[in-house]
Parts: structure tokens; C-alpha cells; sequence
């Protein structure tokens, strides 16, 4: 499963809009067979298609797994955040 839409800002990014990967998964007994870059090559196509020039993404710190993958798929780390809630 993939979910890509179109931001108006991505992190790291210079152009807009650009294509993000809001949602990526593989069942685990489906994953390291490929199937996770050609999920990615649709998303990044249907971007490419729309115009866009750069594709982004995010997880979380904790998630080696996916920071990994990331990165075998040619994607680059350009900033680590850490978000904040009060209530009021």
C-alpha cells in the first residue's frame, strides 16, 4: 500500500508542489522482494506526471526500518523534527 499526494511544501525541498509519501506499507512476509520500489516508482511517476520535480517523505526517529528503506531507495535525510503538544 502506497498513499501519495501532492504538498504545497516538503521538507528540503526548493520547488512546489511536490509529490509526498504519506503512507507506505508492505505486509512483513512481503517486504526485500522489490515490491517497496515499485510502489515508490508509481508514487514518484503519478508525481512526475502531475509536474512535480521532487518527490519527499517521513517517518518516524524511532523507525530504522524505514529510514533504511528510504535511503536504498535513493531518498536523502535533510532534517529531523520533534513536535510538540500542549494542552490548553
Amino acid at each position: 500500500m502506497i498513499e501519495a499526494c501532492l504538498r504545497d511544501y516538503g521538507e528540503g525541498c526548493t520547488t512546489s508542489p511536490v509529490g509526498y509519501i504519506e503512507g507506505w506499507y508492505l505486509y512483513p512476509q512481503l517486504r526485500r522482494q522489490g515490491l517497496a520500489g515499485l510502489l515508490v516508482d508509481a508514487a514518484e511517476n503519478w508525481a512526475r506526471n502531475l509536474g512535480c520535480t521532487e518527490m519527499a517523505s517521513d517517518t518516524w526517529l524511532s523507525n530504522e526500518e524505514s529510514i533504511r528503506a528510504h535511503l536504498k531507495l535513493g531518498y536523502s535525510e535533510v532534517e529531523r523534527l520533534v513536535h510538540f503538544v500542549k494542552r490548553i
